[in-house]
């Protein structure tokens, strides 16, 4: 462990003046690159600095202990070494968390797509409630989100949502989300007062760069139409609205929410783009699953993940059989410790895996 970090260490400071070189300074691209580098190697090299003190400061309590006469500053001296053996095995665990390969895909932005299931109308306002959840969430995190396309409940919520959440480590906090959710609760529809299960699908994709994936222009057709739906004088009168097929593997994408032609064009390049990179992403999925068990969605998307009983006023996440018994609130966007106890478990089994190899 001690090797790696010092190589990390390394690293680091090699990154920091090679940042400093004219050449780099001027190349924007590979600055960016660098930079994001050198940050995500910050909190490691803190870490590294901060056992290193630890350690330091043990041996000197230790050889203390063995030296000194004086009975009182012995005593003080053997408190000191049981408190300093306990927090260097903590910054040891968490150091080796810290260590672990880190999925490349974690820091990046995510597209996610929320569907009705079974259920209904009733499974159209969950979706609605979920999409709240989620905003209120994001919201807490000071992410941005974008609405991408979206079809209305014939009672509301929605019968499917596309958005984009843009900020940092967004698809590492956010991938957990990824399968059926399932409520339990009277629908509004229900004259009699019994309660129904309906569930919605949550997809959680990363958003992929242009760097990422590579669509020759050749392999799009391009088809414009007018918009429909709400939207005032210019729906139905312009041809705004984008569709876009890529040839070789079949994926459409219609965007139509933006009054330009042009934006619903970019919108419709980057969920293309993504839905391409996912076809090469499920692939590496698949290998982690196949290696341990993940709590990160396999791509299995009729795995139901958790349930939502209002009755109850409970949510149980069934990967892990955790629940958290205030629903209200984890629908008003406090799902923090629930992704907590999913990393949790995550990063355990990854520890486990990593330690039998």
């Amino acid at each position: 462990m001690i090797d790696k970090l010092e190589a990390i260490y390394k690293r680091w400071l090699e990154i920091g003046e090679t940042m400093n070189q004219p050449d780099v300074i001027s190349d924007m691209k590979r600055y960016v690159k660098l930079s994001k580098d050198y940050k995500e190697l910050m909190p490691i090299v803190e870490a590294y600095k901060e056992y290193e003190r630890i350690c330091s400061n043990f041996e000197s309590s230790k050889e203390m202990l063995n030296t000194e006469k004086d009975e009182e500053l012995r005593e003080m001296a053997k408190d000191e070494v049981e408190v300093l053996q306990e927090y260097k095995e903590k910054m040891e665990e968490k150091i080796r968390l810290m260590l672990l390969p880190k999925d490349p895909q974690d820091s990046k932005n995510a597209i996610i797509e929320i569907r009705a299931g079974t259920g209904g109308d009733e499974a159209s306002l969950f979706a609605g409630d979920l999409f709240r959840m989620y905003t209120r969430y994001c919201e807490i995190k000071g992410w941005k989100v974008e609405i991408v396309d979206f079809t209305e409940g014939s009672l509301g919520g929605y019968k499917e949502i596309i958005f984009n959440v843009i900020g940092e480590e967004v698809y590492g906090t956010l991938k957990y989300e990824s399968g059926v959710h399932r409520v339990q609760r009277v629908p509004k529809t229900e004259s009699q007062g019994r309660i129904h299960t309906s569930a919605a699908s949550v997809v959680v994709l990363p958003e992929a760069d242009e760097v990422d994936v590579e669509i020759k222009p050749s392999e799009i057709r391009k088809d414009i139409f007018c918009s429909s739906g709400p939207g005032g004088q210019s729906v139905n009168t312009t041809y705004s609205a984008v569709r876009l097929t890529h040839i070789p593997t079949g994926i459409v994408v219609s965007i139509q929410d933006e009054k330009s032609q042009l934006h619903n064009l970019e919108k419709a390049m980057n969920i293309l783009r993504t839905r391409i990179y996912e076809r090469e992403y499920q692939k590496y999925l698949d290998n982690v699953a196949s290696k341990r068990k993940t709590m990160v969605s396999t791509g299995d998307r009729s795995a139901k993940i958790r349930t939502y009983n209002y009755p109850q006023g409970r949510v149980t996440d069934h990967r892990i059989n955790y629940s958290i018994f205030n629903l209200p609130a984890f629908m008003n966007g406090e799902i923090q410790e629930m992704i907590d106890q999913l990393m949790l478990a995550e990063n355990a089994e990854r520890l486990k895996t990593e330690i039998s190899e």
